[in-house]
């Protein structure tokens, strides 16, 4: 598996993670049962920024993907 694959590969899997994470309360109840509730209202500005990031990692890590996949055909 050639580098830019991976790279899109886990770039992928930490906006999938990220996503849940966001839009759904999956978060919310694990920090509330290890005890750190107290952050919740403040994940908001962490993960939406993350996702963003993630989403846009995942974009490039596409597009050099496929550009050394046509490199590698010709």
């Amino acid at each position: 598996m050639n580098k830019n694959k991976k790279t899109f590969i886990v770039s992928l899997a930490g906006t999938i993670i990220v996503a849940i994470c966001c839009f759904t309360p999956l978060l919310v109840v694990v920090m509330g049962v290890i005890g750190l509730s107290i952050i919740v209202p403040y994940l908001d500005y962490l993960l939406l920024p993350a996702l963003g990031l993630f989403i846009i990692i995942t974009i490039v890590a596409f597009m050099k993907w496929k550009k050394s996949s046509n490199e590698d055909k010709e």
